[in-house]
């Protein structure tokens, strides 16, 4: 993974006097473009963005440093009603470079987490994130992305309102159940090459992956991992108007002592994506899902289940706002079993004035058992969580936010979670960077 990173940044310095540094927008907002056509979101696997286009900026390189201070009131889960203060220090770096052929937006930011009372679960953490895109001709484009997270505390991220991004697409779940101070591994990453074949034409194929790995063994979540495969036909109907086919394939394996198991998963989405306007963005996708799913000592399960997902995202200047639904048969990101998985996710940013600005997400998922009477599964559950924050910024360099999560779950096979369902979370963040602006 690091050495992924390294190669992305050093091609994207080494290309500076090669390309033209005409900035170009990311494959879902250029629908406007007569020539080259836009990836809909339901077919590029990314997800909407998490600020409002003001706030954002290219081709720069950035370093900073934070300090936040966050106080938990359920910090061990259980019978253990713990509640502590918590000390984080981030570090971070990051890329946003773009000309004519290329865009690579790289972050990276380590971590140390020091607690008040409770010193044993002090641990250092690691977010590591890469999008590249790279249009290898005028009518092939790859894209790659891959996410690194490393932590004892999921509360304890670097800015917690891009925790929980608003997807695209149906996706299945990395991680169903949000356990407190449990070290766990989390990477999942996809790849992308697009062929636009004519004007109004475009086909594609991907993959995905996604690892969970659980440091410390916590009784009822197990580790877990997915990966995949697609391919997709892209038509567009009109300037702003694009409909298409995708097929996905998909196989999600959960770990226990006991064994390993497997759900495969077979696909066909038609979907529909509008551009009403430079800055809004509405898709809608669905259809039939084969699902084979095992449930010893019983034969396999053959199952056939409606799939689909609905989008919104209006990326403007001064406003961001995303929401998103799905539902699939999935895997559970630390559940064992093939699931029901409906899940909805919102998120909303906005500048109040020209040194604040507020932001809030909310999300919902719910896991229902498909097949009950085995012996290996885990039964399913719902999770519901929101966060807010305010933040200020007293001048280019120095920022200040305060914020706050309310999280439920019900899970009641997972002590840790069934005995104390409901964590509260509040911090601090004090941040200083530098930005240097990369050559045009």
């Amino acid at each position: 993974m690091l050495k992924l990173a390294v190669l992305l940044v050093m091609v994207s310095f080494a290309t500076i006097p090669l390309w033209s540094q005409d900035n170009e927008t990311g494959a879902g907002t250029n629908a406007g473009n007569d020539l080259q056509m836009a990836t809909p979101p339901p077919v590029s696997g990314e997800s909407y963005p998490s600020t409002y286009a003001g706030a954002e900026r290219s081709n720069y390189l950035r370093a900073g440093l934070s300090f936040n201070t966050q106080y938990t009131d359920n910090l061990l889960g259980g019978t253990n009603h713990v509640s502590d203060i918590s000390y984080n220090i981030w570090p971070s770096i990051s890329l946003d470079k773009r000309t004519g052929r290329m865009q690579l937006v790289f972050t990276y930011s380590p971590g140390f987490t020091v607690y008040q009372k409770t010193g044993s679960l002090d641990q250092a953490n690691q977010n590591l994130g890469i999008n590249f895109q790279y249009r290898l001709s005028p009518h092939v484009t790859l894209s790659l992305r891959d996410s690194l997270v490393k932590t004892s505390n999921v509360f304890n991220q670097p800015n917690p309102l891009e925790a929980n991004p608003v997807p695209g697409s149906a996706q299945a779940p990395t991680v169903a159940v949000v356990a407190p101070t449990a070290d766990q591994l989390n990477n999942n990453g996809g790849a992308t090459l697009s062929y636009q074949l004519s004007p109004s034409s475009m086909v594609g194929v991907g993959g995905t992956f996604s690892n969970l790995h659980y440091i410390n063994p916590v009784p009822g979540l197990f580790d877990s991992n997915s990966f995949g495969g697609s391919a997709f036909y892209n038509h567009r109907l009109s300037r702003k108007q694009y409909v298409g086919a995708n097929y996905q394939y998909q196989t999600y394996r959960g770990y226990q002592a006991t064994g390993q198991y497997n759900t495969q998963t077979h696909t066909i989405y038609l979907f529909y994506t509008v551009y009403l306007k430079p800055s809004l963005t509405i898709s809608v996708s669905g259809g039939p899902q084969y699902a084979e799913i095992p449930q010893p000592p019983l034969p396999s399960l053959h199952s056939w289940n409606p799939a689909g997902s609905a989008s919104i995202g209006w990326h403007a200047r001064h406003t961001n706002i995303a929401g998103s639904y799905s539902r699939i048969v999935s895997g559970g990101g630390g559940l064992i079993g093939a699931f029901h998985s409906t899940s909805a996710n919102a998120s909303v940013s906005q500048q109040l004035a020209p040194r604040w600005s507020a932001g809030a997400t909310a999300s919902y998922s719910i896991y229902k058992d498909i097949t009950p009477f085995s012996f290996l599964t885990t039964p399913g559950g719902h999770t519901l969580s929101g966060s807010a924050t305010l933040q200020h910024s007293f001048n280019t360099h120095f920022n200040a936010s305060v914020g706050y999560t309310r999280l439920h779950q019900s899970y009641g096979s997972i002590p840790l979670i069934s005995n104390a369902p409901d964590t509260n979370n509040e911090w601090i963040s004090l941040s200083y960077q530098v930005t240097r602006a990369l050559g045009r």
